[in-house]
This record gives structure tokens, sequence and C-alpha cells, in this order.
């Protein structure tokens, strides 16, 4: 080290420096054998084991770094990719927001009134849906809000569609529902013998009753969701006034927010996606998802984009993706709420994000080329369905998540 001070002197370097020398090859050598001994292992497994270490070191410095670099690379750079779009849907809804561009400005909506010589008949038909599957602890919340949606009577159908396999719900639901029917509520009970398609069959099933062939409209709502009265009232308008409109979709409010951690955690991710996402690719005219519930459809765009169908495990999400692509557009109304719950136990929680995360990278790999190769929509819409909505909000960011703490950082741990 003297020697090593004198020298960084002489050459004009003021700052010594320390020389850390390691031990010889014989050196190391000694040194395992003598950890071998005091551990107790012979010879000639302590020879393996250093021959095993000497492998490891040599595919940790060949491969296992370069591929460590390479995946450290790839999420800086999804990281900058989701930033940048999380940015633009900021921008967009801080101008939505400054501006007041509430959908009643950027579309025509007048409130339906009854007509002196129509009547009721100057109401749509509606049909309501609500698929249901063992709820023993919401049921009577959701047919009870639902059969008190304020619109005339005559001129509203609710669907109870009952795929419950526990015998003694099942029995209660229909109870419920029977109930309401001898109210003067226009309420059908359906069940199926199987749960071929689950949610998306029983809707489909659903479509295909006599009762609905009549009807303009159908509103979904999931089992354990509580429409309020006027929801129709300031839904059904812009559908009415604007034949380009296929979907009207309306935000959650979730009535478990505070529940726990989890759910409080959960509220402020699904507000993001309502608030930011949502509202973004409502006003510009891009795309968004449909939510799956709290929201109503013209049934003849559903007709035309195919109806239902079960190939993935996000149907709403497929369905608004087909009928985007045949011209219609969406509009999302931060202003009406559907009250809802969320889950509040880690099963839950987990099925419901599995069932989040790999459907939409399912439904984009089955329908990427359908998407590059239609003709009814513009460039930007197309590149905003494949790269801002699919690639990055679907795929890039829940990628990049996994392989960030699943992967880089316990590896990291090894080299």
């Amino acid at each position: 080290m003297e020697a090593n001070a004198a020298s960084n002197l002489q050459t004009g370097n003021s700052s010594p420096s320390i020389v850390i020398r390691l031990p010889s090859g014989d050196v190391q050598r000694q040194l395992l054998a003598q950890a071998w001994e005091v551990l107790g292992v012979s010879m000639e497994n302590g020879r393996i084991a250093e021959q095993l270490i000497f492998v490891w070191d040599q595919i940790r410095v060949a491969v296992v770094v370069p591929l460590l670099r390479i995946a450290i690379f790839w999420c800086l750079l999804a990281t900058v990719m989701i930033l940048i779009e999380k940015i633009y849907v900021g921008m967009v809804s801080l101008v939505v927001r400054i501006f007041a561009l509430k959908p009643e400005k950027r579309y025509k909506w007048e409130r339906i009134e009854p007509d002196l010589e129509k009547g009721s008949a100057a109401f749509p038909m509606v049909v309501v849906q609500i698929p249901m599957y063992n709820e023993k602890e919401v049921y009577k919340h959701s047919i009870g809000a639902a059969c008190g949606l304020d619109w005339p009577s005559d001129r509203i159908i609710i669907q109870v569609l009952d795929d419950s396999t526990d015998l003694v719900v099942k029995e209660l639901v229909e109870m419920e529902c029977q109930r309401w029917k001898n109210n003067g509520v226009k309420i059908h009970y359906r069940s199926r013998d199987n749960r071929k398609g689950y949610k998306a069959g029983a809707l489909e099933q659903g479509m295909r009753h006599d009762s609905v062939q009549g009807c303009d409209y159908v509103a979904m709502f999931d089992a354990d969701f509580q429409p309020e009265s006027d929801f129709l009232m300031r839904t059904v308008p812009f559908l009415v006034h604007n034949p380009d409109i296929a979907l009207v979709q309306a935000r959650w409010k979730f009535v478990n927010a505070d529940e726990c951690l989890m759910t409080r955690i959960q509220e402020m991710s699904l507000d993001y996606h309502f608030k930011i996402e949502q509202e973004a690719g409502s006003s510009t005219c891009a795309f968004f998802g449909f939510n799956g519930t709290a929201g109503i459809w013209r049934i003849s765009a559903i007709t035309e984009a195919g109806g239902w169908k079960d190939r993935t495990t996000v149907e709403d999400m497929d369905l608004a993706v087909r009928a985007s692509l045949r011209g219609w557009k969406f509009i999302y109304v931060g202003d009406i709420k559907v009250k809802n719950e969320l889950p509040s136990t880690f099963k839950a929680y987990r099925y419901q994000q599995h069932r989040w995360s790999c459907g939409p990278a399912n439904l984009f790999k089955k329908m990427a080329m359908e998407i590059i190769r239609n003709e009814k929509v513009s460039m930007w819409k197309k590149f905003h369905v494949i790269y801002s909505f699919f690639f990055v909000g679907k795929i890039v960011a829940h990628t990049v998540t996994f392989v960030f703490y699943c992967v880089i950082i316990p590896v990291s741990v090894l080299v």
C-alpha cells in the first residue's frame, strides 16, 4: 500500500489509493478445503461443490448478467412508454375538466317526456339484464334497484339470468322475482341447465327470448350493482338522439371502499381508470372498453357486432372491440354512478385480477389482425386500440410489473 501511495505522489496524484489483493488460486483452494473440513464435508464432495461454484460463476457472467441487463433495459423502456401514455390521458382529462366538456355538451341530449298522443309509447322499450351466480348476499338489492328504475312499467322488461348451482339460492332468487312480478313488474326469471359460455352465454341466451325482440336498448348490471332510479332517464336520451352511439357507460361507486386496506387501494386504482382512462377515451372518440356492467347498449349494435362470444374471459371487452371496428361510438358519463362492492378477500381479488390481466392479452392475440385489416375505422383509432389500449394498457403494464418484481429483483440477489 505504501509503494502504491508513493507511486501516486510521483505521478501527481495526491490522493493515495488502497490496493486489495485477492488470494491466489492455491490460497482459495486451501481456504475452501478448510471450510469443507469445518463443515464436515468430505474432500470429494468439496471438489464437486467447487466445480459447481465454478460452473455457476461461468453461467452467471456469460448468461445471467447479460439477460438481467436486457430485462432491466426493457423495464426502463416499458416504464417510459407507460409514463407517456399516462401523461397523455391525464392531459386530455384535465382539459375536459377545465373546460367542462361534459357529454351533454358534445352530444345531443334531451330529456324524454311522455307524449299526450302516444302516452308511454314515446319511451323506447328497454330490457334490463342481471346475470347472477350464487349471489345469496346481494340478489335482493340488485333486483330491487332494477325494478325501481324510473321508466314506464309497460316499456321495460327485467331479466334475471340465474346460473346459480346452489339450489337454495336459485329458489330464493326465483321467489324474489315472483314477488316483484306480483306487484306488477314485468320481470322474468331465467335459469339454464348448464353454464356454457358462463356470463356471455347467459346474456346471449337472454337476448334470444321472444320478450326482447321488440326492445331497442339493453342495460346490464352485475348482481352486486345497484343503479339509481334515474339511470335510464339520464342514459337513454344519448342513444335516442345520437344514432351512431352504441354504448353509454356509467361510473362505478364503491359502497365498501373503507372496509379494509385492500378495498381502499382498489378504489384508488379503479377511480383512476374511470376518471382518467375512460374519460380520455370517450372525449377523444378513440376507444374505451365496456366495463361489463353499469352500461346500456343499443341492441342493433350488439347484433351487428356478432352478439356475445365466450372465446375469452373478457366478453365485455370483446364485444366493445368488435362494435368499435364497425364504426360505433361509445360515451362515458362520469356523473352517473352505480353503486357496487369491491372484492374484500384476497382470493376474490386475485381471481378478478387474473381474469382482467390474462383475458385482454388473449383477446388481442385473437383480434390483432382483424383490427389491422379493418377498413371502417381510421388509422388513429386502429393505433389507439392496438398500441394504447391493448399493448401498453393491457400487456406492457402488467408484464413490466411481473418482470421487475418477480424476476429482476429475485435474480439480482444471486448476481
